[in-house]
């Protein structure tokens, strides 16, 4: 526990207990209870303290949500209160009716408007921290991008311009992954930890953390896809059944492999290239080497050169399903500057 918290607490308790024996002077009746009177000041501040403890993780969008439950109940109550209804009848029977009106409204009104807290944001706009007047577009981000880590790369050449809302349970299942005893696990976790510091770092990226829960893991992808809708959001993703979901929702999803694949250079016929030969081809003097996108190189008269970084210009591309077969004649091997 904070220690601040723990000073300001006694301190107010300490002020409950004083408050409570200072009474004592002002009403002659209670000067001989001071004892009594100073035990209900410490029952007072302890109550009030232990309703602060069970208070932790309630967050200013919660007591938003909850604010506005108990003005709509007010409301309704009253309404119905100063109602015909009621307008003829035993004053005291009204009474009572309009006080349980208001105790049943008010509870109503606050359990559903925390039940449905994210559906708030379609009633109040959600808290951006930043003015609403401007147009800002927002891009949803699920667990499997951030683990993905290329996602830190684009926002680095600045090719997104989107703001980037990461929700409080993605972060949660990212500890999770990141807190498992599967070594695998454990480091895809901690990658996508170190891919969203990484986010954070860059200053020209703005990245906004939405407090939402979920109360169970299997619930997370449903409740990305509604984010996103409610948010008039794009999702970015990996997953590819998350992004069928997504789909049927009829909300955008951005596809990194998409990207990947549109970014590769279209290699022709007379170009060109470097690449590193790691063994040798079927054929004699052929050595085998592969481009940064997975790309088959194919080098002949380079089997010599096997282990050595050499260019080669290109005879022939052939597609297949791994990418693309590329046939090259060795020109010489590379110069390293």
């Amino acid at each position: 526990m904070n220690k601040t918290l723990i000073v300001v607490r006694t301190i107010f308790i300490a002020l409950c207990v004083t408050a409570s024996w200072l009474v004592c002077y002002t009403i002659e009746e209670w000067d001989h209870k001071r004892g009594l009177a100073m035990a209900i000041g410490f029952l007072i501040g302890a109550l009030v303290v232990l309703v602060d403890v069970l208070l932790k993780g309630f967050s200013l969008r919660g007591l938003t949500a909850l604010t506005f439950g108990l003005f709509m109940g007010t409301v309704i109550s009253w309404m119905i209160g100063v109602s015909p209804l009621l307008n003829k009848g035993d004053p005291s029977i009204i009474y009572l009716v309009q006080l349980s009106l208001f105790v049943i409204c008010s509870y109503l009104g606050t359990v559903i408007a925390l039940r449905g807290k994210d559906d708030f944001n379609l009633v109040i706009p959600y808290v951006r921290f930043v003015p609403h007047e401007v147009d800002v577009p927002l891009v949803v981000v699920d667990t499997s991008a951030l683990i993905d880590g290329r996602i830190a790369k684009v926002c680095q050449t600045r090719f997104l311009g989107s703001a980037l809302i990461i929700p409080s349970f993605v972060l949660t299942e990212l500890q999770h992954i990141a807190d498992s005893p599967d070594p695998v696990k454990q480091a895809r976790g901690r990658r996508g930890l170190q891919v969203l510091n990484d986010l954070r770092a860059l200053k020209h990226l703005d990245i906004r953390i939405h407090q939402s829960e979920v109360l169970r893991r299997q619930d997370i992808e449903a409740k990305l896809v509604f984010l996103a809708q409610s948010m008039r959001a794009k999702l970015l993703t990996t997953d590819t059944n998350l992004a069928s979901m997504a789909q049927f929702q009829g909300v955008e999803w951005l596809n990194l492999h998409a990207l990947e694949n549109a970014l590769r250079p279209e290699l022709v016929i007379g170009e060109s290239i470097a690449v590193d030969l790691i063994k040798p081809g079927k054929d004699d003097g052929q050595a085998l080497g592969y481009l940064p996108d997975g790309s088959m190189v194919i080098v002949n008269n380079a089997r010599a050169f096997v282990g050595k970084k050499v260019t080669a210009e290109i005879i022939g591309v052939l597609p297949s399903g791994s990418g693309k077969m590329i046939f090259a004649n060795l020109l010489g091997e590379a110069v390293v500057s």
